[in-house]
């Protein structure tokens, strides 16, 4: 007899928890989750899940709030004998600091993974990884969705001419290339140098993109000072337009106003993380098909990698 399923939403990703389950076909379970005066949290679920397969669904991206529940929800989840405890994270946050880049630093991604085992999870499903191999650092099965089976049906919908997709940096070359060479086109590279985190400075675009439409895609956008300045020097370059595509919408600082003052035509990004602000340039595209559909998918015992055949 197959297992029922279950899912809860953490704070953090209430609202793509809502879309998830009206796309999977069922009401998201019942819990609570509250604050004491001091900032302490408290979850706990408000119905049985004891052998369930739960499906826990929150980003974990700042404040260290939706860190912190997340790992409550699993050791409630534990603790009500539930038969397995399924993440489902969006965003995989301080996934940035994946190794030891310089002397006495955490390797943060590694700590987050060991953190979510240890308190009991059983499988992580998320999208867009910072680095693939970050996949390595868990020892319980791991579904990494990609965006791109979102981004590709908008980008047809352009109907654009002459495309040519760029990598913002040189870190993001094989993501773009994938882009690429799905649609059969050629790729430019922004080479930038940082003085410090979160501050270029300086670039330079390797490739012609005079008369191009062209296509910026990365995994995460955070003060969009990368992403605009590129966009401001691609279309100094001869381009015709300049449109983004970015899974992860961190959008922190002055990410706003950089990109309402840019040369880009607008920036496309998933509901993996709440916006906090808005601009006409900023589009959003839904995450809630695509984990529904893998979520159906697991608890069913079917290929996930079916997922990107089609």
């Amino acid at each position: 007899m197959s297992s029922s399923v279950k899912l809860f939403a953490g704070i953090g990703s209430d609202a793509l928890a809502q879309k998830i389950a009206k796309h999977y076909g069922q009401d998201l379970g019942k819990s609570t989750s509250r604050k004491f005066s001091d900032g302490e949290l408290y979850y706990s679920f408000d119905e049985s899940i004891r052998g369930c397969d739960v499906f826990l669904i929150q980003s974990t991206n700042g404040p260290s709030d939706n860190i912190i529940e997340l790992l409550l929800m699993i050791d409630a989840a534990k603790r009500a004998s539930a038969k397995t405890i399924n993440l489902v994270v969006p965003y995989y946050g301080y996934a940035r600091q994946d190794r030891k880049d310089k002397p006495r630093v955490s390797i943060a991604a590694k700590l987050m993974a060991n953190l979510v085992q240890a308190a009991g999870a059983t499988r992580l499903m998320t999208c867009d990884l910072h680095a693939d191999q970050i996949q390595g650092f868990f020892d319980i099965p791991v579904d990494h969705l990609i965006a791109g089976m979102i981004f590709v049906p908008y980008i047809n919908n352009l109907n654009l001419d002459n495309l040519i997709f760029a990598a913002p940096d040189v870190g993001s070359t094989k993501r773009v290339r994938e882009f690429a060479k799905f649609f059969k086109a050629d790729m430019v590279v922004c080479d930038k140098h940082r003085k410090r985190a979160n501050e270029v400075a300086s670039m330079q675009v390797i490739g012609d993109v005079t008369d191009k439409n062209v296509i910026l895609v990365d995994d995460i956008i955070d003060t969009a000072g990368t992403l605009t300045k590129a966009a401001n020097l691609l279309k100094e370059k001869g381009a015709k337009s300049v449109r983004a595509f970015c899974t992860h919408p961190i959008l922190s600082g002055s990410a706003y106003e950089n990109v309402d003052n840019s040369s880009l035509e607008e920036l496309v990004v998933t509901d993996s993380i709440p916006l906090k602000g808005s601009s006409d340039k900023i589009h959003v595209a839904s995450m809630a098909p695509l984990f529904a559909d893998a979520i159906k998918r697991i608890h069913g015992h079917e290929s996930i990698s079916k997922l990107f055949e089609q």
